[in-house]
């Protein structure tokens, strides 16, 4: 989905290891292939070319479970998490060099058609209210894949590994001597520095940003991450981190709090998520389990 991927796997003999990581890769390659929105041929294009129709699409129970998790997702954002925005990237271009800011005009007809209020979700059925909407599941597809991943590794019997999509990273067990993963936090403000080192020894970590996709116009940076209800780049933080049993709750989280900007610190804490994160004008943040809700996933 864009993103480079990889696996660290520890196990027995190495024929066992590498049939476990080809069986993995082939299922994660098979979620591709449903999710994605560069493929034209994936479910999720064929959803998005018939949802306006009619009678809508009927979705099978899998891709059910991720929308049931978008609507979850919208709920607790407040609106800010919306699967219908993918479509405000088509005003904005953060790979170009000459950088400018799309018209508002241009911004304005885009969300006309961007609104999880404006689909009709009625499991299984899925119907799109207006015309030229679509859904894109950037943010929590490769997350899913990554659950997924694990789940599998562990069934085919690996204990101790890393799963690391795009830089949202799912461990399995600590590492073979015990000790925890130790996983750097780039600083958003500082290329080539780090923020932090967590320790994991189970469990999700996943970072959200403004360091990596982001345009800079009249010296002011604009992150590729999109508020749905202005079409605008959001502001206030520069990063957010988060740890979560898994890497789906961890990166929904994560760009949540991206786009509460300044509200999205207490947001986490009212979450209990353990997180850090870095403001803007580089102020740094953590919150922590009290000692008797801690779980061994964080330090």
């Amino acid at each position: 989905m864009g993103s480079p991927c990889h696996l660290s796997l520890f196990g027995g003999p190495f024929d066992e290891v590498a049939r476990a990581a080809k069986i993995v890769i082939e299922e994660v390659e098979k979620i591709e292939q449903r999710y994605s929105r560069y493929r034209e041929d994936s479910a999720l294009s064929d959803l998005n070319r018939k949802a306006f129709s009619p009678q809508g699409v009927v979705v099978d129970d899998e891709m059910a479970g991720l929308l049931d998790y978008a609507n979850t997702c919208y709920e607790q954002s407040d609106g800010l998490f919306d699967v219908t925005s993918g479509l405000l990237r088509r005003a904005w271009n953060f790979q170009s060099q000459a950088a400018t800011l799309p018209p508002q005009s241009t911004i304005d007809q885009l969300l006309k058609r961007v609104g999880w209020g404006q689909v009709i979700w009625d499991r299984p059925l899925f119907r799109f209210k207006a015309a030229d909407m679509e859904l894109d599941f950037g943010g929590i597809a490769k997350e899913f894949a990554a659950d997924r991943a694990v789940h599998t590794l562990l069934r085919l019997g690996i204990k101790s590994g890393v799963v690391n999509f795009g830089g949202d990273l799912r461990v399995i067990g600590p590492k073979p001597n015990g000790s925890p993963w130790e996983v750097g936090i780039h600083h958003p403000l500082h290329a080539g520095e780090l923020l932090a080192t967590l320790h994991l020894h189970q469990g999700a970590v996943t970072t959200s940003g403004s360091y990596e996709r982001y345009i800079e116009v009249a010296g002011q940076r604009y992150c590729h991450l999109l508020n749905p209800k202005t079409g605008w780049p959001v502001r206030g933080l520069a990063s957010v981190s988060v740890v979560a049993p898994l890497a789906l709750i961890a990166g929904s989280a994560s760009t949540i709090a991206m786009l509460k900007g300044k509200g999205g610190p207490q947001w986490l804490k009212t979450m209990g998520l353990p997180s850090l994160w870095i403001t803007d004008a580089g102020k740094v943040g953590e919150f922590k389990r009290p000692p008797s809700e801690g779980h061994r996933g964080h330090q």
